[in-house]
């Protein structure tokens, strides 16, 4: 039965991945349409960013308590919903609000994971049979975006350049994939104790992240001078003592602070917040260091076609990583599958530090980084399932979604300063500086390091079936 839930999962995530690829090649047209400025579409980036970070932990909890299926399928409406809106919306703050709201999509990776780690705890494989379904729904997710990607230009040319008729492709997609969901996927099965929601601590949760998200975005776009930006995070940050307070009070919170601070789940969850760094603040950079001429003494001078090439052999990279990582895991441990694949991704990006000057090097660099990032990206939800007590995978794994966010919009505000900071030292006008550059290398290093780190921190039978981790444990109990 797990296995035809995942066929069907699968259906989900290449959506997913088309309506994460398939706009892209469509930006510059797309603001042809909409009579905006290229700088403007930021604007959309960030407001899904924004909604993603507010939504994920409170629809992960309604799925603990009510189904994961039930919002697994209202959040397909909602997207479907705001695909079509965008497909006919014809101005800025339509399309805003269309491309925030598209953003529920989101949440469907953390809630595949929790039902098919409920399918799998019944069989006593739980965590193993969700590594591995999870490996299988990243390669969804990124075939998905490779699809879109090469898709959206040949449609668009096929259309006759129908900016309306070309965006019917991933409503039309998404539209399908509720039924799939609805004929083949069972629901999870709800704990037997009596569930509330801590609207309190959600209403807390969302103030401190929307300040958060909020200032970090507007640090983006005001720079670092405004001292409001500032403010704006640090009054979120200072939120979080009142949430702490109130949750620890709670019979059951929002966010179960005691749970999130056992050893074999706080490393998750950072982990998830530093490899979001890369993963989300640091393609853009990679994208314009890979156009920018080699006149300035660094960059590559690629053209668009060869920089699709770039970005391509980047996620059929995270597809073999994430193809791989079960496999580590059984031969090895999960444990130090995952503290090897925060490694991979370390040293992926601070080989750009001394080689970055030659197309083969930063084709390499992005592998290395790939691999381990696939690996990630379906590992960390479906570790934090197994590390959550029943009736909590939900949360946990959004959770891992919700600090990935994070990190991602901390990076991309404090990359977006640093290369703007030293642009009037390049040859060319739109160029950024090869320090800035370094900066971004540097910290998504260090970042993923860190994360590396942490990581030994984890109990070393942690994420193991029950079965596997009870062998184990008597084996080390018995005396040489």
């Amino acid at each position: 039965m797990t296995a035809a839930i995942v066929g069907w999962l699968f259906l989900v995530e290449i959506t997913s991945g088309i309506l994460q690829g398939y706009y892209v090649p469509l930006i510059p047209d797309l603001v042809d349409h909409l009579g905006i400025h290229d700088a403007d579409f930021n604007w959309f980036e960030a407001s899904q960013l924004l909604l993603s970070a507010l939504v994920v932990p409170f629809l992960a909890k309604l799925g603990d308590m009510f189904g994961h299926k039930r919002i697994l399928l209202a959040t397909t409406v909602l997207t479907a919903g705001a695909s079509w809106w965008l497909a006919f919306a014809g101005d800025f703050w339509s399309f805003l609000a269309a491309w925030a709201l598209q953003g529920f999509y989101v949440v469907w990776l953390p809630l595949e994971v929790a039902l098919i780690f409920d399918r799998g705890r019944r069989s006593g494989h739980g965590p193993s049979q969700t590594r591995r379904a999870a490996g299988l729904l990243v390669v969804a997710l990124e075939a998905g975006a490779i699809i879109g990607a090469l898709s959206a230009g040949r449609v668009f040319a096929a259309l006759g350049e129908n900016i309306t008729l070309t965006l019917f492709v991933p409503a039309i997609a998404v539209t399908l994939v509720f039924f799939a969901i609805l004929f083949g996927v069972p629901e999870s099965e709800p704990g037997t104790e009596k569930r509330t929601l801590d609207v309190v601590g959600f209403t807390l949760l969302t103030v401190g992240l929307l300040l958060i998200t909020s200032g970090l975005t507007f640090l983006r776009i005001n720079g670092p001078e405004t001292w409001w930006v500032w403010a704006l995070i640090a009054i979120g940050l200072l939120s979080f003592w009142p949430f702490g307070k109130w949750e620890l009070k709670q019979a059951d919170p929002a966010i179960d602070l005691r749970v999130l601070r056992q050893p074999n789940m706080w490393p998750v969850q950072l982990t998830a917040g530093l490899i979001g760094i890369s993963l989300l603040g640091a393609q853009a950079p990679l994208a314009t260091y890979a156009g920018t001429d080699a006149v300035n003494g660094y960059g590559l001078g690629l053209e668009a076609s060869d920089i699709s090439t770039l970005i391509g052999t980047y996620l059929i990279s995270m597809i073999i990583g994430a193809l791989l990582f079960p496999i580590a895991s059984k031969r090895l441990s999960p444990r130090i599958a995952l503290i090897a694949a925060a490694f991979l991704v370390a040293i992926g990006y601070l080989l750009f530090i001394p080689f970055h000057l030659e197309v083969w090097q930063v084709f390499l660099n992005m592998f290395i980084a790939g691999l381990g990032s696939g690996a990630l990206v379906g590992a960390l939800p479906a570790a934090a399932a197994a590390a959550a007590p029943r009736g909590q995978t939900g949360v946990a794994s959004g959770l891992t979604n919700t600090t990935k966010t994070i990190g991602g919009s901390f990076a991309s505000a404090i990359f977006g300063v640093v290369l703007l900071a030293g642009a009037a030292s390049a040859v060319t006008s739109t160029a950024a500086s090869l320090a800035g550059y370094m900066v971004v290398w540097t910290v998504c290093g260090l970042g993923a390091l860190t994360a590396a780190v942490l990581l030994f921190f984890v109990p070393k039978l942690a994420f193991a079936d029950p079965s596997v981790a009870d062998e184990l444990a008597a084996v080390a109990a018995v005396p040489e």
